[in-house]
């Protein structure tokens, strides 16, 4: 009898540490966001009080929820993470719509933002990459070389992961350890310099909050809904700029001691991050008059504050540290974002070989078909557009999974829990009412910012009953 040879089964290896875990959690929120959006939020709000504020109610939302998912990532330490949460306390439909977001635009659609924001720095030094600079037009369509670079940069990446979870870690451990260390230098030397004058400005009637125009009048809100309009639409850039901190959770299957070491991830990567938001608020109010915060070139408070703490030279300096910033969390985000498709597949909710791990034992086709989308969505030119437009079924899915704390904690008793959710029940139900607060002020006062989303992530309904509809008939014509 001939022997018949067996293949080994190829699984993830567990290969990232707590350090590796944290340093996912922090690079994947650190992208070029923290250095833009703070304009549009001094806009709405109009004062150095409120502006600090939004970061720190955003910040404490994130820390919130994020130790309420350790509790979760005890329970299922599996690749997939929140995709695997959902599924357990809804439904497959609910975590298949999650998944599907995630697919079309929220983890594709970041990582398009991400890379094009690389070239957009690096045009500082090489002009002719910039998103200004027309490469190709069709009508009213246009196509830039940062479009089609940050295409190039995305293949890279994704070719790296695809050759096992050790370069990926590399990358993510040194690109993150270098803008932490980058933004800590900015925001010492930025209150070295802090201008006295500037600073009085700023906080002599720092809670007033009301919309600042761009002759630098301002416009006072009338009624407290309106008050409450103003700070969530305030709040969608802060949401966004905190968002992928959850990407730890999809990677899960790859992480040491998981049940210890994604929940602890999860705290001081968050913490971290939120510490070195708010810093660097405070520091932008201590250097630039709020005019020049709000009113500043395309946005850009983060290069306003490096002229204005090191001069001409300050442009070059923060040109090199977004690059570094972008660089480091477009990796995050395609190491992480594969992991989800992967379990979808596992569960027959996915094409089929995205289930498939190859020999480096990372799903190589996971990644390269999220390359694809992202890459669509690079030349669309719509990235920013829709990462404004999805805050709200971001939050929405949050709001979900922390709810299903407790629906786990009433159906599935049983479920070994080595680290409960800190503040139950006080603080997960504190999120919810924020994030539902947070949800009815968009659907009220920004509309566009939410229908859009929700549109996305109900297209998934049709297209589940379908995979399902296929998988029947897959089973049938076997049987």
């Amino acid at each position: 009898m001939e022997d018949v040879q067996v293949k080994p089964v190829v699984e993830l290896k567990r290969e990232l540490g707590l350090l590796d875990a944290t340093l996912l959690v922090a690079g994947g929120m650190i992208g070029s966001g923290i250095f833009i959006v703070s304009a549009d939020i001094t806009r709405n709000i109009g004062s150095a009080g409120w502006l600090i504020a939004v970061w720190l109610i955003s910040g404490f939302m994130t820390l919130t929820a994020a130790l309420s998912y350790g509790e979760l990532s005890g329970m299922y330490p599996k690749a997939g993470g929140q995709y695997v949460y959902l599924k357990e306390a809804y439904n497959p439909l609910v975590a298949f719509l999650y998944g599907w977001s995630l697919f079309a635009v929220i983890q594709t659609g970041t990582i398009a933002a991400v890379g094009v924001s690389f070239f957009k720095f690096l045009a500082y030094f090489v002009p002719e990459l910039s998103e200004d600079v027309t490469l190709f037009a069709l009508g009213s369509f246009r196509i830039s070389p940062a479009q089609v670079l940050s295409i190039g940069l995305i293949l890279l990446l994704t070719y790296i992961n695809t050759k096992g979870v050790k370069g990926g870690k590399i990358i993510q451990t040194t690109f993150t350890s270098t803008k932490v260390l980058s933004l800590l230098g900015l925001i010492v030397f930025g209150f070295i310099y802090l201008k006295p004058d500037v600073w009085t400005a700023n906080w002599s009637d720092a809670w007033h909050i009301r919309k600042l125009s761009g002759d630098g009048s301002f416009q006072n809100y009338i009624g407290l809904p309106a008050l409450g309009g103003a700070i969530a639409a305030a709040m969608v850039g802060s949401v966004i700029s905190y968002d992928a901190w959850n990407n730890v959770t999809f990677v899960a299957g790859e992480i040491t001691n998981p049940k210890r070491n994604i929940g602890l991830s999860l705290l001081l990567g968050t913490l971290m991050v939120t510490v070195l938001y708010v810093s660097l608020n405070i520091m932008f109010t201590a250097v630039l008059p709020l005019q020049d915060i709000g009113f500043t070139e395309k946005d850009r408070v983060g290069i306003a504050a490096a002229q204005a703490i090191f001069g001409a030279s300050g442009t070059a300096l923060f040109a090199i540290m977004i690059m570094i910033a972008t660089f480091g969390c477009n990796n995050g985000l395609i190491l992480a974002g594969a992991r989800v498709y992967y379990s979808m597949a596992k569960d027959g909710l996915f094409f089929r070989k995205t289930a498939q791990l190859n020999q480096h034992a990372v799903p190589e086709f996971a990644l390269w078909i999220q390359s694809l989308v992202a890459s669509v969505l690079c030349l669309s030119g719509k990235y920013g557009d829709l990462l404004d437009m999805i805050s709200f079924v971001v939050v929405l899915f949050y709001i979900l999974t922390i709810w299903g704390i407790f629906i786990l904690r009433k159906e599935k008793p049983e479920v070994p829990r080595p680290y409960k959710a800190f503040g139950y029940p006080v603080l997960p139900a504190l999120y919810i009412l924020m994030g539902v607060a947070f949800c009815g002020l968009l659907i009220i006062y920004k509309p566009t910012y939410t229908w859009p989303g929700l549109i996305i992530a109900l297209i998934g309904v049709p297209i589940y009953y379908g995979i399902n509809r296929r998988n029947r008939v897959d089973e049938s014509v076997k049987g």
